[in-house]
């Protein structure tokens, strides 16, 4: 990245997660399954459960006030909008307009981004860059999902693993060089769509009756080929950014991973020859929250004071797509 392009940073984080606990217990009361079962294939011991209330945009809103408060900033300050989601309240308008009224923003640019888990890194990505270009000032990015809406809870084998949440982040224009995101890299493969979709709802397969009898409109996962692809692609993708900057695995301060499942993370820390210490983890308390899963762990981090000025701090993500991605900051 060329030293003259101006830094962007993280001013302010937020999160925000549903009132509702599901323990494995919970979830072994509904499907064939244990908390033995879940915890020893995913190192998931609960999750959260959004309410009929508490829809992805009220909690895209909520996440959002919270990044708008510690970032010190005012809504009227925002002039852009991204929401990175995989489920939206509905298929249009887009969940970023709806959260535009709720924040009462004024007539700015506001859209979605589906890339599923990834969503997060490729809001980062485009929001960064298009503050860069200097068409925009102060930026508003926002992950949220409400998995819970479209899971088979007959399937143990995806259930499980998903919650709800969401997060948020301010990112503004910094005159200090060298601070902020450095940048991101994100990619995308296509070519095997079913390893992780939803089959029906659109345009291949409207929403029928027969598509809901035959629970079309559920999450469909090759669990397998998803572990593989997600550790080879997600340790590759790390690799990558650091030596564009010329950086080793080892001078990274804290990497915050896609929470999706502990063996994934696991595979990724001995790829990378890094302790579990200097990894960011609550997949065991809230799943995999696809879109909003980084920010709530970056939000958590920030809180528990463990990223300072100067650190280096890495998120790397994975989704259905398939698609990927992974941002390098450098704290302010």
């Amino acid at each position: 990245m060329p030293q003259s392009l101006p830094s962007v940073i993280i001013s302010g984080t937020g999160a925000y997660l549903p009132r509702r606990v599901v323990t494995n217990d919970d979830m072994a009361k509904i499907v064939d399954t244990s908390d033995e079962w879940i915890r020893t294939r995913s190192g998931i011991a609960q999750r959260r459960y959004a309410g009929p209330d508490e829809s992805t945009s009220f909690m895209a809103t909520a996440a959002a006030e919270q990044a708008l408060q510690t970032a010190g900033a005012q809504a009227c300050e925002i002039d852009l909008l991204i929401v990175a989601t995989m489920t939206p309240d509905m298929p249009f308008p887009s969940t970023a307009c709806l959260v535009q009224s709720r924040l009462g923003l004024g007539a700015i640019t506001a859209f979605d981004i589906q890339a599923a888990c990834s969503g997060y890194i490729y809001a980062l990505n485009t929001a960064s860059n298009l503050l860069r270009s200097g068409a925009y000032k102060k930026a508003l990015i926002i992950g949220a999902e409400k998995m819970s809406s479209i899971l088979d809870f007959e399937d143990r084998s995806t259930c499980v693993l998903f919650g709800d949440g969401a997060s948020a982040a301010v990112l503004e224009i910094s005159e200090a060089q060298g601070t902020g995101i450095l940048s991101s890299i994100t990619g995308s493969d296509g070519s095997n769509p079913e390893l992780l979709y939803q089959p029906a709802g659109g345009c291949i397969q409207p929403a029928s009756a027969e598509s809901v009898l035959a629970r079309q409109h559920f999450i469909k996962m090759n669990g397998k080929e998803i572990f593989k692809q997600a550790v080879r692609v997600m340790g590759q993708v790390s690799t990558d950014i650091l030596d564009r900057h010329g950086y080793s695995s080892d001078q990274v301060d804290l990497l915050i991973p896609h929470q999706a499942n502990m063996r994934i993370i696991d595979s990724l820390a001995k790829r990378m020859g890094l302790p579990m210490e200097r990894f960011h983890n609550n997949l065991d308390r809230f799943g995999n929250t696809s879109a909003a899963s980084i920010g709530i762990a970056l939000d958590e981090a920030r809180r528990a004071g463990r990223m300072g000025p100067g650190d280096l701090i890495l998120l790397v993500a994975f989704g259905a797509g398939l698609t990927w991605g992974a941002t390098l900051i450098k704290w302010q």
